[in-house]
Parts: structure tokens; C-alpha cells; sequence
């Protein structure tokens, strides 16, 4: 590595490493540009491949297009529906049945036995990119609805109005949290480097990276079918941005490091990226590694993310450790003004914060360690309130949504399940069989259940349920009626439809929770083994990094629940949290570990133990920040799933750099010993002598 890191602070290589980077972002700029038309938000891109659900989607298709999607169409006079309204909704009617994107015929109008409501199903064909064009055409529904007379009430809802609210949510959302993420980061930077110029190459190359990432997921989006969505493309900024920067602040640490022993810059990059970038490279590969893991999933959406993350990480430590180098030693020393380290300066981190901090854990590490244990596992006892079974489609979004709104008047009025259809497929010559058995399901309406309609030796069969079609009631309902259509001897039945959906994707993620978690593990424990050449420190840190994730878990599960008033969580978000926070968190094991080792070999363990909190932790701690303030930024988007998945990442990190690693983690290294390093020469090495040039780290 000392010799590619030579050639990348040459003094005049730097330049073509420059120009390489400006090359492949001209190349590759556009591509980048494209990513979001190659995002895929359609139903089947985030459900499980072998989910019952996802075989209805493909089977339907023979009968009903697979672009096809209803909107429902409610209006409502609570003191009872006058002939002009009535006259009014014919003639909206008629002209819905004029619509180009009109798949099908024109369902209704259908009067509520109240008479204060009345409903039109209108099925929509917008085509293979109907998600993100939902939003136009329930505007043009709900506009022409609308003009009516006074006093009637017009809601648009079903698929169509779920479909053109999430869409609203998601919109702009690369470039909402692009600039969020930048301003946390400008902002930590500049208390940081306390420079008024130094953030921006940090940034400029984080910015790099996240183009190059951009493009080379939009090539395999579009080469190689990798399923990219809104909510991977989001994690993905973040990522990149808080990633990067953690790599860049190690690495200008290190470089500011060594500018104090060195008047030549080029020397002392040389030497910073050798000895940061076994770290940096460790880190980004457990990372990549770990978000790897999740191609083990059921769900597509959750499998997609893996590869997605993995190459933005993987572009992230590339950038970080050629393009960033190569601009600090192009500009000089004078990037840190106005506080630019010169030759034969003391280094601060031997008499800073950190150094204090690790001669009090010195006094009595074992306390320490039992005591900071004990809180964290107090905090864990938060879980118990967390209820990640899933959210429904009002407990999603925060705010009132106007699908919401008009779903709970059309269950008001109507059936709960009406314009969101449970739907069965079945060999057609027991279809008759299947829908009288489908009929007489507790849950639905046995009026509602539709003629068979026979296809190439299918039936397509279809009804409503009488509960809300993300309720419990409807789950419990979409199960009676798969062991009732499935007991019907050779009619190979499949039940769909969106509340199935929904249920099998709960399923599913429940399922991929328990597998992935402990392969990821796993992954990382390995991975530990051979950076550290040890079994004893890795397995102490993967203790310490499962007691923060349930600490972080815990506490977040309580804030939710009683400070923010969400409902619940989507029964991904352990999932997530844990991939993240373990993943994320094992940078900073890596940074203070690798640090540790380093000087153990050259102090011993004890001394080497303080030496490498003090050298790392004002890094450590600056990382951490930029992290978790980038994470923070998923709380701008007005979705429950996000914002939760933000505030417990975000709080997990601090966590684990202020807390974990630089408290809990030095007090087990000091308590335990060199036996950290089992069964490596390390745990064997002698303790030298103090020596009287050595500083000793403050207590006080």
C-alpha cells in the first residue's frame, strides 16, 4: 500500500489522479441524471419473489393488466345526497368513461343504503411507470369531480390515491435530502476543522462518489435488472455523504498528524494514507460486506438495497483514499487555515479530552465497563414497547393524506374493502367451486364476490372485504379465505390482491429479521478475526455492538411510542436499524481497534490503549456526528418509516461513538488486558517499563 500511496501524493501524479476523477464524473454525470427514471415503485418491485401475492400479480396479468390501477372516487353529503348531486355524479361518470387511460369500463356510480354517499371506480391504465404518474391523474379525477355543486364532498382513494400520495411523498426526495445531508455535514466540518475553506474537499469528493455511485446503479438497474426504488436511492445519499465524510475526517486526522512530524507534505500524505487506509479499506469492505448480506432477503426491495449500498460504499472509500489525498497535498498546508499544523508542533491529542477521559477509565476500568453496561442494558429493556408489526396506510405517512381521508369516508359508507379487491386465481373448471367457497369467508361480502372470468384454463374471481383493507381484521380475513380456497381439491388456488400484499410482505420481513441478523454477525465477527488476528477482541466488540443496537432500539422504541405518537414501526425496521447501526458502528471499532493495535505493538497494550482513544477519539466523535446528523435528514421526509429508521440510526451512532466505543470499549481493553489479542503474538507480548520521555495521559 506504501507504494500506491506514494504514487497518489506524487508530486506530480496527484494532478492525473485529479484529471481521472474529472473525467469519469464528466462521463458518468449523465448517467447519474437517470437514476430516478430507472427507479422501480411498482407493488411487485418491493414484495417477496415466491410470496403467494406476488404469483397472483403475474397470473392476473392474463386477465387484468399488470399497469392496471383503480381509483375510487368518493363523494359525500352527510345530510343526504340531493338529485343534483346525483345528476352531477352520472355525468362525472360519463366523462371518466372517456378517459384515455381508462382500462375496462367505469364502475358505478354506486349509492351508499345511507344515501349520504356514492362511489365510482375508475381503472386506470398509466402504464409501466404508473407510480410516479398517479399523482397527475388523480389530480385531473379529483379536479373534474369537483366541479359539482356546492356543499358535496369529493375524495379520490383506493390503489390510485394511495399510489399518487406516496408519490407525493417521495417526490424530490433525492434532492431534498442531498442538500439536507450536505448542510449537516458543512456544518459539523466547520466546527471540526474550525476552517472556513478545509470542509470543501471533504465534500467536493463526497459529492464525486455520490455521482459515480448514482451511475453505476442506474448501469445495473438497466443492464442487469438490479431492482432500485425510492427508498434505496434515498439511503443511498445518505450513505454516501455520512460514509464518506467518516472516511475523510480519519483520514485528514491522520494527515494532520503526520504534517506536525514532516515538512514535506507529500511525505506526510504518504504516510497518513498508508497507515489510515488499512482502517478505511477494513471499514468500507465490512460495511459493503455486511450491506451484501441482505440479498439473503425475501423482499426485493430489502435484496436491492445490498447492492446498492455496497456500491455506494465501496465508491465512497475509493474516492476518500485517491481523489481527497491528491487535493489536500495539491493545496498545501494553507487549506487548515487558519489553524494549518506546522513542522515540530505538539500533538493535542495527547493532553485533549479523550486522553482525560481515558485516564478517569484508567482509575477503574471495571467499574467503568459493569457500570456504562448496566445503563445500556436497562435502556434495552425499551424493546418491549417497540411494535414493529407493520404500519397501516394512515399510520404511514405523517400528516393527513387526502387517499386517507377519503378511505375512511368510504368505509363510512361502504364496505371496508371496496376499491381494494381480494382477488383469487384457480383452475377454472372448479372456479364455480372456489367462489362459493370464497363467498361464504367470514370477512366477505358474499354480494361482492364476482363471476369467474375464464382465461387459458384460469379463473380470475373477485371480492370485498367488509373490513378496512389494511386492518387486522382484513389480514385475519385474506388468511380464511387461503385455507378455505386452498381446501378445494385440484384448484391449485392463489389468493392476491393489496391487502394480501401487504400481509406477505410483513411475513416476509419478519422471516428475513431472523435470517439475516445473525449472518450478518457472523460476516462481521469474521471480519474482525482476520483485521485484528484475534478472537477475544472480536468477540467482546460484536458483544458491545449488539448491547448498543438494543440500547439504541430501546430508547428509540419508548420515544416513539410516547414522544412522537407514531403507532408502530414496519416490521422492517429492525431489520434496517440492525444492518446500519452494526455495520456503521464497526467503523468506529475498526478506527479506535486498529489504532489500538498499532501502538500496543509499539507501547504495549495498556499504554497503547490510551494512546489510541486519545489519537482517536476527537475523530471518532466528529464522525459520529456527521453520521448520525446525516441519518437525522431522513426525518425531513413526511414518512413514518423513514423518519423512524433516521431517529434510531442517528441515535444508535451517537451512542456508539460517544458512549460504546470510546467509553465501554477502552474500559474492557484496559480491564482485560493483552489477552484481547488471543491467540495472536500480541496477547503474549511483555509490558515494557514505563519510559520517562513517554507522556502520560492526564487523569484530570
Amino acid at each position: 500500500m506504501s507504494q500506491v500511496a506514494g504514487w497518489i501524493t506524487h508530486r506530480y501524479l496527484k494532478f492525473a489522479v485529479i484529471v481521472f476523477w474529472l473525467v469519469v464524473v464528466a462521463l458518468l454525470g449523465p448517467l447519474a441524471g437517470k437514476l430516478t427514471g430507472a427507479q422501480d415503485n411498482d407493488a411487485k418491485s418491493w414484495l417477496p419473489a415466491n410470496a403467494e401475492s406476488t404469483e397472483v400479480l403475474d397470473v392476473a396479468a392474463g386477465f387484468v393488466s399488470s399497469n392496471t390501477i383503480p381509483a375510487v372516487i368518493v363523494y359525500e353529503r352527510p345530510d343526504g345526497l340531493t338529485p343534483a348531486d346525483l345528476e352531477a355524479v352520472a355525468t362525472d361518470a360519463q366523462e371518466f368513461g372517456t378517459l384515455d387511460t381508462l382500462d375496462g369500463e367505469v364502475i358505478g356510480p354506486i349509492p351508499s343504503e345511507d344515501g349520504e354517499a356514492v362511489q365510482i371506480i375508475v381503472p386506470l391504465d398509466l402504464g409501466s411507470d404508473g407510480w410516479n404518474l398517479a399523482a397527475d391523474a388523480v389530480d385531473d379525477l379529483r379536479a373534474t369531480a369537483e366541479d359539482g355543486p356546492d356543499g358535496l364532498d369529493v375524495y379520490v382513494t383506493g390503489p390510485a390515491g394511495g399510489a399518487a400520495d406516496s408519490s407525493a411523498a417521495f417526490e424530490g426526495i433525492d434532492g431534498t435530502l442531498l442538500y439536507a445531508a450536505v448542510a449537516v455535514v458543512i456544518v459539523i466540518l466547520l466546527i471540526t476543522y474550525r476552517s472556513p475553506i478545509l470542509w470543501l474537499l471533504p465534500v467536493i469528493s463526497a459529492g464525486v462518489a455520490l455521482t459515480v455511485s448514482q451511475a453505476l446503479i442506474y448501469l445495473l438497474a438497466d443492464n442487469y435488472d438490479l431492482t432500485v426504488n425510492a427508498q434505496s436511492a434515498g439511503i443511498l445519499t445518505v450513505l454516501v455523504f455520512g460514509a464518506g465524510t467518516d472516511y475523510a475526517l480519519l483520514l485528514v486526522a491522520r494527515y494532520r498528524e503526520e504534517l506536525r512530524k514532516h515538512g514535506d507534505r507529500h511525505e506526510a500524505m504518504a504516510l497518513a494514507l498508508h497507515r489510515a487506509s488499512p482502517a478505511i479499506i477494513a471499514s468500507g469492505a465490512t460495511v459493503a460486506i455486511g450491506m451484501l448480506c441482505l440479498l439473503f432477503a425475501t423482499m426485493n426491495s430489502t435484496a436491492g438495497l445490498g447492492p446498492v449500498a455496497a456500491v455506494g460504499v465501496g465508491v465512497a472509500v475509493l474516492v476518500m483514499l485517491t481523489l481527497l489525498p491528491a487535493l489536500l497535498v495539491t493545496c498545501g498546508r494553507w487549506i487548515f487555515w487558519p489553524r494549518a499544523p506546522k513542522l515540530g508542533d505538539d500533538e493535542p491529542s495527547e493532553h485533549g479530552f479523550w486522553a482525560r477521559v481515558g485516564g478517569r477509565i484508567e482509575r477503574r476500568p471495571r467499574a467503568t465497563w459493569i457500570g456504562t453496561s448496566a445503563i445500556l442494558a436497562v435502556a434495552c429493556l425499551g424493546i418491549v414497547a417497540l411494535n414493529a408489526t407493520g404500519l397501516t396506510t394512515e399510520e404511514s405517512f405523517r400528516g393527513t393524506q387526502p387517499s386517507i381521508e377519503g378511505e375512511k369516508v368510504l368505509a363510512a359508507h361502504f364496505p371496508g374493502g371496496a376499491g381494494s379487491p381480494v382477488a383469487v386465481i384457480a383452475n377454472a373448471d372448479q372456479a364455480n367451486e372456489v367462489a362459493l367457497v370464497f363467498a361464504d369467508v367470514e370477512g366477505i361480502d358474499p354480494t361482492s364476490v364476482t363471476e369467474p372470468v375464464v382465461k387459458d384454463g384460469l379463473a380470475y374471481i373477485e371480492g370485498t372485504l367488509t373490513s378496512a383493507p389494511d386492518s387486522d381484521d382484513a389480514y385475519d380475513t385474506v388468511d380464511r379465505v387461503r385455507a378455505a380456497v386452498h381446501s378445494v381439491p385440484d384448484a391449485d388456488a392463489l389468493v392476491g390482491g393489496s391487502t394480501a400484499v401487504n400481509l406477505d410482505v410483513q411475513r416476509a420481513s419478519a422471516d428475513d429479521n431472523r435470517l439475516i441478523i445473525p449472518i450478518v454477525l457472523l460476516v462481521v465477527f469474521l471480519i474482525l478475526m482476520v483485521l485484528l488476528r484475534a478472537v477475544v477482541a472480536p468477540l467482546v466488540l460484536i458483544g458491545t455492538v449488539v448491547l448498543s443496537f438494543g440500547a439504541a432500539i430501546g430508547v428509540s422504541a419508548l420515544i416513539f411510542k410516547y414522544v412522537f405518537g407514531y403507532a408502530g414501526a414496519d416490521t422492517s425496521f429492525p431489520l434496517f436499524v440492525f444492518v446500519f447501526l452494526v455495520a456503521l458502528g464497526i467503523d468506529y471499532n475498526i478506527f479506535l481497534m486498529t489504532r489500538v493495535r498499532e501502538e500496543a505493538i509499539r507501547l504495549g497494550h495498556h499504554r497503547g490503549s490510551l494512546v489510541g482513544l486519545a489519537a482517536t477519539g476527537g475523530v471518532i466523535t466528529s464522525a459520529g456526528l456527521v453520521l448520525a446528523g446525516t441519518f437525522a435528514v431522513l426525518g425531513t421526509l413526511p414518512l413514518v418509516a423513514f423518519a423512524e429508521i433516521g431517529f434510531a440510526v442517528a441515535f444508535g451512532v451517537l451512542l456508539d461513538t460517544l458512549v460504546v466505543r470510546s467509553v465501554l470499549v477502552t474500559a474492557l481493553n484496559l480491564d482485560i488486558g493483552k489477552t484481547m489479542w488471543w491467540p495472536s503474538a500480541l496477547s503474549k507480548q511483555a509490558e515494557p517499563e514505563p519510559a520517562e520521555e513517554q507522556v502520560p495521559v492526564p487523569v484530570a
